[in-house]
């Protein structure tokens, strides 16, 4: 069983930038969105729910603005809930269960653009810790994907002295994603990689970042312990993230 991550920056820009022919290579069997950006009714009517697939959106209430969705091939698809309490309204989890394997499809808040947004970041991150310590301990094979908008250490950007003070990087958010880890979520491509700088999964469109691979790696797969049983392998796939999106798509294989 193939699972894959993706934030998207707008699923109706990257429709035009070949969304569809880089699914069809990566050819997974579950795939989790982030930022599609977009309502159902805004997506070409063909790509709602494509012809093979289960789809389920969960967009924000303002438009053209983040957003989560789970596709799965065939119909085994069963939405289990949204956001992480009743307030969600940027869209930003969405939970499923697609047969064997439950899947978190997670955009945690950006504070890049303003101390408010950092605040909202700040509350949103011990509430989604408490809110998935459930989820960790469950016996059911559990994904939680996504775009987490923190690289953990300094292998994980290629900027690292001079972003210590950036959104993103600040030191509380990655004790955070470090304490996620000690919890016992898996972070399997750190876990296969090991010691060395990147692989990224994000770069900014400035200064040739992608070009020159100068990136950020934000977006995970996370395992909880039934999950990380069946693991077969897992990478990024960096040509998603040139030519589609300014993230690119990180793929894990499990034997379920």
């Amino acid at each position: 069983m193939r699972i894959a991550t993706w934030n998207v920056n707008g699923i109706r820009a990257a429709l035009r930038k070949g969304f569809e022919d880089h699914v069809k290579r990566i050819n997974p069997d579950v795939l989790l969105l982030q930022e599609v950006r977009a309502l159902p009714e805004q997506i070409p009517e063909n790509m709602r729910c494509p012809e093979g697939w289960s789809t389920i959106w969960h967009p924000a209430e303002k438009k053209g603005y983040s957003g989560t969705a789970v596709w799965a091939c065939g119909d085994n698809l069963k939405e289990e809930s949204r956001g992480i309490d009743d307030n969600d309204h940027e869209g930003r989890v969405v939970v499923a269960r697609a047969g064997k394997l439950r899947v978190v499809s997670v955009y945690l808040p950006s504070g890049s653009s303003s101390e408010e947004r950092q605040a909202i970041k700040d509350q949103w991150l011990p509430a989604f810790r408490d809110w998935a310590n459930p989820l960790l301990k469950s016996r059911i094979p559990t994904i939680l994907g996504g775009d987490f908008n923190i690289a953990h250490t300094e292998r994980d950007i290629f900027y690292a002295k001079s972003n210590m003070n950036t959104s993103g990087f600040l030191p509380h958010e990655r004790e955070w994603m470090g304490n996620m880890i000690d919890m016992g979520w898996r972070d399997i491509v750190r876990d296969k990689y090991g010691d060395i700088d990147g692989p990224y999964s994000w770069w900014s469109n400035r200064g040739q970042a992608r070009a020159k691979d100068r990136g950020w790696r934000i977006d995970y797969l996370l395992l909880n312990k039934a999950a990380h049983k069946a693991l077969r392998d897992c990478h990024i796939d960096r040509q998603s993230g040139l030519e589609v999106s300014d993230h690119a798509m990180v793929v894990a294989d499990l034997d379920l």
